[in-house]
């Protein structure tokens, strides 16, 4: 038996930190590298930075004290005691929905700076098609002097994980591989294969496990394909709300009717699209395929959601100016201490167009976090004349009239309420009838 493998994991955030201790977890000497010096001294204290990653601080707290696993703010000198390296630091957009690859490229350059002749580099962070062979393969080339295809190695292999279960997902999901050659795509399998454990799953075509997809283009497309569909069929759910609205039936009832055909897959209706990955991918596939309409058409009708939902809630009430609304969740979905592209930013704009004085609520973030969004904060129990449900967190499924006071309607963006506990005030759902 081979021994095990060094590995540099740069980008220690909500991906990499459990991907890094996956790795230790498996028997292999794993160096984490992160920008962020407070990152890597909660690290190497055997602390998460972050919350609500489920076994994260077990696990951290095992490799951290058997030695398996430090992190460090030198990127150059973890990479050159590996021999894998795994990428996996944002991707974003700017303000035209374009890729702004600045953390991208800082990453690449200082990994190439560290590089020894037969490292392997695997881009797990979703990038647009084309750029592991067109852009970050020629920068590690220059950068470290090597020659791809020779020694040094590349491969693009998405993460496909949910935050809150991601070692689970490892495990469930088979790990896509696609390698800028032959040579790239073998160490890639042979490392992934060696990295992770997989469930048996009698579901899919093939064996669950390593997936070689062929290409390293094919790779960052199939990440691109499971997103922008989610989108687009989510985008499909909240055009089928709208037109129930407006013939007044249940669309829960329709969504549930056709999905009991095998060949249909509706996703449901939602007041927002948010989170790193669905409102951000399909911006990643339209630079690439920018003559594509379906993606392009459902980030349009996803972000007029926030509106549209405003727009009911002032349809039954009348208009908003001096009404007080709270809004319930900063997070872009429940249980999940994120706001990256969270649906209240647009809500709160709407209601404050609309003159509306706005509060929100979040069980998740304290009222000095809140603050420093440019909240101001609601405490259950305050009188109120609406409140409006964003996030989808577990206290907000049985709100009760004491819990909003005075509150005459609620309009429940996630279908999260039951309608049980709505005594006291109406409940407002996007596609169905009121109750």
């Amino acid at each position: 038996m081979s021994a095990p493998k060094s590995v540099c994991v740069v980008g220690l955030g909500k991906i990499g930190l459990p991907l890094s201790v996956q790795f230790a977890r498996s028997g292999m000497r794993v160096y984490g590298a992160d920008i962020s010096a407070k990152v890597v001294d909660l690290v190497n204290a055997g602390k998460e930075p972050f919350p609500g990653e489920a076994h994260l601080e077990e696990y951290l707290g095992e490799v951290i004290a058997n030695g398996s696993f430090t992190a460090t703010t030198g990127t150059a000198e973890a990479v050159a005691k590996s021999d894998v390296v795994i990428i996996v630091v944002p991707l974003i957009v700017d303000g035209d929905g374009q890729p702004d690859f600045s953390i991208m490229d800082s990453a690449t350059v200082a990994v190439a700076a560290g590089i020894t002749p037969g490292t392997l580099v695997s881009y797990e962070t979703t990038l647009p098609v084309g750029s592991t062979r067109n852009r970050f393969t020629p920068m590690l080339e220059e950068g470290s002097g090597l020659s791809a295809g020779q020694d040094l190695l590349v491969c693009h292999s998405p993460e496909r994980v949910y935050s809150g279960r991601i070692f689970a997902d490892l495990s469930a999901y088979p790990k896509l591989i696609g390698g800028i050659d032959d040579q790239s795509t073998e160490r890639a399998r042979e490392f992934y294969e060696a990295a992770l454990q997989f469930d048996d799953r009698e579901d899919l075509a093939q064996p669950n496990g390593v997936w070689d997809l062929g290409s390293v283009e094919a790779a960052e497309l199939a990440k691109l394909a499971e997103t922008t569909y989610r989108d687009i069929n989510i985008a499909f759910a909240n055009e089928l709300a709208q037109y129930s609205d407006q013939i007044g039936i249940d669309v829960q009832k329709v969504i549930d009717a056709s999905n009991s055909q095998p060949f249909s897959h509706i996703h449901r209706p939602g007041i927002a699209v948010g989170g790193h990955c669905i409102p951000v991918y399909p911006r990643f596939y339209l630079s690439g395929h920018p003559e594509a309409k379906m993606p392009a058409a459902a980030r349009e009708v996803n972000l007029s959601m926030p509106g549209y939902a405003v727009s009911k809630l002032e349809a039954a009430m009348g208009p908003l100016e001096g009404k007080t609304v709270a809004v319930l969740g900063i997070a872009y979905r429940g249980g999940v201490k994120e706001s990256a592209f969270s649906g209240v930013f647009d809500v709160v704009r709407e209601l404050e167009s609309r003159g509306a004085l706005v509060l929100v609520h979040d069980p998740l973030y304290t009222s000095e976090e809140i603050e420093r969004f440019g909240f101001t904060e609601y405490t259950m129990g305050l009188p109120i004349d609406a409140a409006i449900i964003q996030a989808n967190h577990d206290e907000y499924e049985a709100l009760t009239s004491s819990d909003l006071q005075c509150a005459e309607y609620v309009l429940d963006g996630r279908g999260q309420l039951k309608s049980e506990h709505s005594e006291g005030y109406t409940i407002l759902r996007l596609g169905s009838l009121n109750n």
